[in-house]
């Protein structure tokens, strides 16, 4: 589903951009959601810059926003795909949302009991303690916001593939 905002309902919101920190903030989540029984919600906000290529691209052709967005929900199903299928008694969504990843939390917060989100992203400041999109978050959401820490001692996430694989290295 795509939308200018999230259609979020209540329980845990949790971003997730790719990053292993976004995979440790969803296991977080879901462990949480476990405890209290509350669904978990996991949205991935995008831009055409960040977008996977839709099965419906090809040169010279546009796809529409629908199929941008689609493509997006597909990565991210797969991105879960193994968290959730240790947290298979936890009802989880997933969305994603035409935008910057901030604002679009911010305003889904509201409807929240929690938003859970990584220490960092896939943003381009290496090093830093805390991402912009968390920081964002923590300052202006309406809900009880938690920063999963990393894991490891590594302050700079791994991510697991390229939004875009027609534009990897080859290898």
């Amino acid at each position: 589903m795509t939308t200018k905002e999230i259609d979020f309902d209540g329980g845990i919101l949790v971003g997730h951009d790719g990053s292993d920190f976004s995979d440790q903030a969803v296991r977080w989540a879901l462990e949480y959601g476990k405890l209290t029984g509350q669904p978990v919600t996991v949205v991935r906000a995008w831009v055409l810059t960040t977008a996977p290529r839709p099965r419906t691209w090809e040169p010279g052709y546009m796809p529409p926003l629908e199929d941008f967005a689609a493509a997006v929900v597909e990565r991210l199903d797969e991105d879960l795909a193994p968290l959730r299928a240790d947290y298979a008694d936890v009802a989880v969504r997933t969305c994603a949302v035409h935008g910057k990843p901030a604002p679009r939390i911010i305003e889904a917060s509201e409807k929240a009991s929690m938003v859970v989100v990584g220490r960092r992203g896939l943003g381009g400041f290496k090093g830093l303690v805390l991402g912009s999109v968390s920081e964002q978050v923590v300052r202006h959401a309406k809900a009880t916001v938690t920063v999963v820490q990393p894991d490891g001692d590594d302050a700079t996430p791994g991510a697991r593939n390229v939004l875009d694989s027609s534009l990897a290295d080859e290898a």
